[in-house]
């Protein structure tokens, strides 16, 4: 085979690429010769992907359940990777900041908008048996989604709305979890006692999550687009996107939830507790937590109304 000018080229570049970092050429070659073809089912791991699904019953439906859950957890992922550039850029401009929270709007997108793969998707005889059988366990526990909200805004806007006032800039992380607005969804109404959900829960992450609320004071999405130029953060496109998560993630996603809870929760006038009993008939609802990311983006009238709107249209 002649070895054409490309060829050549791309021979002097490796050899200057591993010459830079003390390495020999022929060796890396000699890999190369040797090494096998990547094939797709091998660089997916899809063999390991499809032995992750373990039911808990007979029910064929407890697939669908398990697989989207893990589907969705694969969003979280791809979102935080880009929460985490964000974070770390530090000359930070509009164009990065536009295409990274693009990115992420556009995972809840999806999630919010296949949700009723699950939701519809399920017999109801089915899900109804199989879910006993998954007990304490909840889709409350899930630390990827607790991760993004500390990503994407000051901690006091995840505090629950009663307590807010309590705490300034100047409050510590520590203090503010205690009253962080998700542990009112897992603690049980009569009593005031933390379920076992949230105790599972805190015990695996708490430690966690407060860490990376420390991390995320200077760090999360709001403090990145106040990095920005003032000119940039007038940008209607940058507001834009920055609100599009606002609603995605607080009002869409968890009026999704909702759906599917009024779905095979609600059984005439009685509703059936969700498994591990979080109260998801006052957890779900945006109009009830009134959780902003931004606030300084939204007028008083939408704060206000925050979730009303979407609510009669999602649930039509």
């Amino acid at each position: 085979m002649e070895i054409t000018p490309e060829i050549q080229q791309r021979l002097e570049l490796l050899n200057e690429k591993y010459a830079s970092i003390g390495q020999d050429i022929v060796s890396y070659l000699d890999g190369l010769l040797y090494s096998d073809t990547v094939k797709y089912w091998d660089y997916i791991e899809l063999d390991t992907l499809l032995s992750l699904q373990k039911p808990r019953t007979q029910f064929p439906d407890e697939h669908i359940f398990i697989m989207y859950h893990q589907i969705t957890e694969l969003y979280f992922n791809l979102a935080l990777k880009e929460f985490e550039q964000l974070a770390a850029k530090k000359d930070i401009n509009e164009t990065f900041f536009i295409e990274r929270v693009s990115r992420i709007n556009r995972y809840f997108d999806a999630l919010v908008t296949s949700f009723d793969i699950m939701s519809k998707g399920m017999d109801q005889n089915q899900f109804m048996q199989f879910r006993m059988s998954l007990l304490p366990a909840s889709g409350f526990q899930s630390a990827q989604y607790r991760f993004i909200e500390m990503y994407s805004t000051d901690f006091i806007n995840l505090v629950a709305k009663e307590m807010r006032g309590r705490f300034n800039e100047n409050s510590s992380i520590e203090d503010m979890y205690e009253f962080i607005y998700w542990k009112a969804g897992a603690t049980e109404i009569a009593t005031g006692k933390k379920t076992l959900t949230l105790i599972q829960f805190e015990k695996k992450y708490q430690d966690e999550f407060i860490t990376l609320g420390k991390q995320c004071i200077s760090n999360n999405l709001w403090q990145v687009y106040l990095r920005l130029p003032k000119e940039s953060q007038e940008s209607d496109k940058v507001k834009s996107v920055l609100r599009h998560n606002d609603i995605n993630v607080n009002i869409n996603w968890p009026l999704a939830h909702y759906k599917s809870a009024v779905r095979y929760l609600s059984k005439d006038s009685a509703d059936i507790a969700a498994t591990g009993g979080t109260n998801w008939q006052k957890y779900l609802p945006p109009r009830f937590q009134k959780r902003i990311f931004y606030p300084a983006l939204w007028t008083d009238q939408e704060k206000e109304d925050w979730g009303k709107a979407w609510v009669e249209d999602i649930l039509s």
